[in-house]
């Protein structure tokens, strides 16, 4: 895995050299969205306000919110709204909260702004009819009981003003014990009712009322079908960028030249330039998968960092020449070299061409791919070690040590490394000298082409070599 930690520059990385997959990953992330709003159509809500009047408390108010959605209420409005409702169904389509100023709202989820609006009126009234009917405001003959007995209490109260006035005035003691008594009965029936009304829970609140029809809403409630959209196609993207980072993280992929010896068991002689352009980066494989990576743009690694500027092809050139002289100075160092390229690897294969080339012969190298996945490195014949010559940031260590192994079991010994690193090339190419971007490429056989001005040097029975400059076969450096 992994230790450098994820910063902003790697995000805008992704964004930037990903920025094709990540299109084609936010459209099907906006299609995903837009099935799933046809799976799941947006819906209409709305709201009737019903007005509770009067001194309640807010306990009391809770109590009436559960009482709008009870059974009893759905089941009333199921039968009046008719077929396909039922009380259980409307149970999941209602619901009603207690409001500032002793109101209760009462709403209403349907699959359009219509059904909604009937649905949030339709259980107003059977709310308010049920709550009547509960509070003695009904027709029934038990809930009109409380208003019978006051309008008894009232006739008896005249009735006892009219035998008091018939009473002799004044005459007798009778008579003036009897309106006395007849005054208190009248004062103790006035205090029995009002008594009455304090105990009743109806008393002093008038009946429940509907502040109108529910008004019918414009625009479906969340989530719509534009915003199931452009979730879809966020989540994603992000999904996607969050993965990339993921995968950077756990990659173990080896980035330094200190680590890539190891790997092979070997000594780094020295690291490379070679002008680094999209064509030189992608992998040489065809077919119809290839063209499909190369439309999305998923055949350039993105992990890696933006190559530094190169100096001129002179400079370029010096660095060939010195991984040559270290390969001359090594104790015994073996006159032909096979120089290990993996497959895939286009930087380190166009490096292999230019070291060949500069090397002149001394020593003289030859290069061949070898595929990573299955290693197969050529038999000892007349070479007598191995040159590896790779770039950084693109192998494991274990496939490295399979590329060493397979290095071993042919008979060979690697004699060292090379690293290859990709560069922007800012010099101006000159008319009449050659430049890198000409440099010897492998062919199909594993030999490298003749670079412009370069003269092969043929023995009978020998392997072509690489020559540059003059007539004896020595670089020009």
């Amino acid at each position: 895995m992994s230790e450098e930690a994820i910063r902003l520059v790697m995000v805008g990385r992704v964004l930037r050299r990903r920025w094709r997959l990540l299109a084609v990953l936010a459209v099907v992330g906006a299609l995903v969205g837009y099935g799933s709003s046809l799976l799941f159509p947006p819906r209409y809500s709305t709201a009737a306000s019903v007005l509770l009047p009067g001194a309640w408390q807010e306990r009391e108010l809770m109590t009436q919110a559960q009482l709008a959605t009870s059974s009893v209420v759905l089941d009333r409005a199921a039968a009046t709204l008719g077929r396909p409702w039922t009380g259980a169904g409307l149970r999941d389509r209602v619901s009603a909260t207690a409001a500032d100023g002793n109101i209760i709202k009462v709403s209403g989820t349907g699959d359009t702004p219509e059904q909604a609006q009937q649905l949030a009126d339709q259980v107003a009234q059977q709310f308010v009819a049920f709550a009547a009917r509960l509070t003695g405001d009904g027709s029934d003959a038990e809930a009109s009981q409380p208003q019978a007995l006051r309008q008894l209490v009232a006739q008896a109260s005249r009735r006892i003003t009219e035998l008091a006035d018939s009473a002799n005035p004044g005459q007798t003691v009778e008579s003036v014990q009897t309106r006395t008594e007849l005054a208190k009965l009248r004062t103790a029936l006035q205090e029995a009712v009002g008594k009455l009304e304090q105990v009743d829970p109806a008393a002093g609140k008038a009946t429940m009322v509907v502040l109108g029809p529910a008004a019918r809403p414009e625009a479906a409630t969340a989530p719509t079908t534009t915003q199931l959209v452009a979730g879809g196609a966020l989540a994603f993207l992000l999904l996607a960028v969050v993965g990339h980072l993921a995968a950077a993280r756990a990659s173990r992929r080896l980035r330094t030249e200190p680590e890539i010896a190891a790997a092979l068991g070997s000594v780094l002689l020295g690291t490379v330039d070679v002008p680094g352009d999209r064509a030189t980066r992608r992998s040489g494989a065809g077919g119809p998968r290839a063209l499909v990576r190369r439309l999305l743009g998923t055949d350039v690694r993105w992990d890696l960092p933006v190559p530094h500027a190169s100096g001129d092809e002179a400079g370029r050139r010096i660095r060939y020449r010195r991984v040559c002289a270290r390969l001359r100075e090594r104790p015994a160092s073996p006159r032909e070299l096979l120089v290990v390229v993996p497959d895939g690897d286009g930087t380190a294969r166009r490096a292999a061409g230019q070291l060949a080339a500069e090397a002149g012969g001394d020593p003289l190298l030859r290069v061949v791919g070898v595929p990573v996945s299955r290693p197969l490195v050529p038999d000892r014949d007349e070479e007598s070690g191995v040159l590896v010559v790779l770039s950084a940031g693109h192998w494991t260590g274990a496939e490295l040590g399979g590329v060493a192994g397979a290095c071993a079991d042919a008979g060979h010994e690697i004699v060292g490394v090379v690293v290859a690193a990709a560069v922007r090339n800012r010099a101006k190419r000159s008319s009449g000298r050659r430049s890198d971007g000409a440099a010897p490429a492998l062919t199909e056989g594993g030999t490298p082409a003749l670079a412009e001005g370069a003269t092969p040097a043929l023995a009978s029975g020998a392997r072509p070599a690489l020559t540059v400059g003059d007539e004896t076969g020595r670089g020009t450096g």
